[in-house]
């Protein structure tokens, strides 16, 4: 496995490591190394070079599109192995990285790279009036360097919605991964040195963001950041990347919320309601932590729902019966008995879950039972709170103005999901919600195609599809007077 930052087209050792822990059993798994300042603007020098000198710029569109292909066959041809390295990594189920996360960065290569050449193509408008005829040639560029910093639930799935989209666009990159999980990264670094793409225009470094996050994010050689993660971690981009205005993209937290109607198909809804709150153990930010309930089916609805939720089965990740698998790490176990227990005194009933499972097996791994919490106050933190781990509020509505209300009423508002068999009903119910994406008689379809992004502290921009393609861009306007026998309008504004 690589351990060593990625610099220029070279993989290098460097002062400092950091222990890689193996959330299933706690164990050590690697020792990787943590980028210096030096190290930040070594990698920054080398994709401004890279950039500037049109190494990667210069090249054809589809030279750029074969090595994106490269890429994305590179990640197929290590399919099992990064497969495993993932679930070793993150604790996730080996069933959900070698299914799911795997095929979904390959793919992601896959169709930016067919893709570029028809998002790029320039559009021709022509604008007459009274005295001109002007042809306008609107022309997409790349912004220029790149900072891609990427959190630790997917770590290699969105690394990859990140790079494709930002090397299709023709940038050049500084990739950081979260210092927790960073082994996929960097082999993912490994399989770009193999494509062969020049020096510089990927680097990949690791580091935490209190030691080189404003070294990395306020250097005025860096024309954009991509960031994936927490507000708090989010609100220190924006302060940093205020001291050199750039481009930003940022996908922040959540704290979605799915309404169920009592015409829904109450198998599917809770069936899918579980895994919209259980896969990857909750550790999502479109997790729809709030399921509301219409009153005639609550009962219902809760019975079905806890007596599966109990038969989930925890175990380590490369298990494949595992099911659900351990927290990323102690800390973030503890933070989320802290918001279990705070919602207890808040009056809230815990109906299912709620501890570490005390089974010998799951001693030493970041366990956590899936947890169904009822009775739960709309002005309770836990209602109100990303939660960040394997933990739902269910609640019941009687008039559906209340549930909009309820689901609308968060700071967040990254998804929702609209549970009914009427799909007029649905609709008008969708385009009442504040959220940047909303799912009907389904749960967390992301698609190539389809821009993904949220409104208020979830962020601002759009990954995926044309128009999360295009933020990795620069629009420039370039204006050729067409007016026939004449002269330009403004050649007489002084002509003497």
């Amino acid at each position: 496995m690589n351990t060593q930052l990625f610099i220029n087209g070279e993989f290098k050792d460097s002062d400092e490591l950091q222990k890689v822990i193996n959330p299933s059993t706690g164990e050590v798994i690697a020792e990787v190394s943590l980028a210096s300042e030096y190290d930040v603007l070594s990698a920054v020098s080398a994709a401004r070079i890279a950039f500037d000198h049109k190494d990667w710029t210069g090249l054809s569109l589809a030279q750029r599109k074969g090595f994106l292909l490269k890429i994305s066959q590179g990640i197929l041809d290590k399919a099992g192995e990064l497969a495993n390295l993932e679930t070793l990594n993150t604790g996730k189920p080996i069933k959900e990285s070698t299914f799911m996360d795997i095929p979904s960065a390959a793919e992601t290569f896959r169709y930016f790279g067919e893709n570029l050449e028809k998002f790029l193509k320039p559009e021709i408008k022509n604008v007459s009036t009274q005295i001109a005829h002007v042809q306008a040639n609107l022309l997409r560029e790349p912004l220029g360097v790149a900072v891609l910093i990427v959190p630790w639930n997917y770590p290699l799935l969105i690394a990859c919605w990140k790079l494709a989209q930002a090397l299709a666009a023709g940038n050049t990159i500084v990739l950081k991964p979260s210092s927790l999980t960073p082994l996929s990264v960097l082999e993912l670094a490994q399989i770009v040195k193999d494509a062969g793409l020049p020096n510089g225009v990927v680097n990949v470094i690791v580091g935490s963001g209190e030691k080189i996050g404003k070294a990395l994010c306020s250097d005025k050689r860096v024309d954009m950041i991509s960031f994936t993660g927490s507000n708090e971690v989010g609100k220190r981009i924006l302060e940093y990347s205020s001291e050199n205005v750039k481009k930003l993209i940022m996908e922040l937290g959540g704290k979605s919320a799915s309404i169920i109607c009592n015409d829904a198909d109450l198998e599917s809804a809770v069936n899918s309601s579980l895994c919209s709150i259980f896969l990857n153990q909750g550790q999502m930010c479109t997790a729809m932590s709030r399921i509301l309930v219409e009153a005639d089916i609550y009962d219902q609805f809760v019975n079905d729902f806890v007596n599966k939720a109990q038969r989930i089965k925890l175990g380590v990740g490369g298990d494949f019966e595992t099911q659900m698998g351990p927290l990323i790490s102690e800390a973030q176990r503890k933070r989320v008995i802290a918001c279990i227990e705070q919602a207890k005194k808040d009056d809230a009933r815990i109906i299912c879950g709620g501890k570490i499972p005390a089974a010998e097996e799951f001693k030493n791994g970041f366990f956590f039972e899936p947890t169904v919490i009822t009775e739960v106050k709309p002005q309770s933190d836990i209602f109100k709170e990303e939660v960040f781990g394997p933990v739902v509020c269910i609640s019941k509505f009687v008039k559906l103005d209340e549930a909009i209300s309820l689901a609308n009423q968060a700071d967040f508002a990254l998804a929702a999901c609209v549970w009914s068999k009427d799909e007029a009903k649905a609709a008008e119910i969708s385009g009442q919600l504040n959220a940047g994406t909303i799912w009907v008689n389904t749960y967390g379809m992301f698609f190539n195609e389809l821009p993904y992004g949220g409104f208020k502290q979830s962020g601002f921009g759009k990954e995926l599809g044309k128009e999360g393609f295009l933020e990795y861009t620069r629009l420039k306007d370039v204006i050729v007077d067409k007016t026939k026998e004449a002269k330009p309008l403004v050649n007489y504004w002084y002509g003497f």
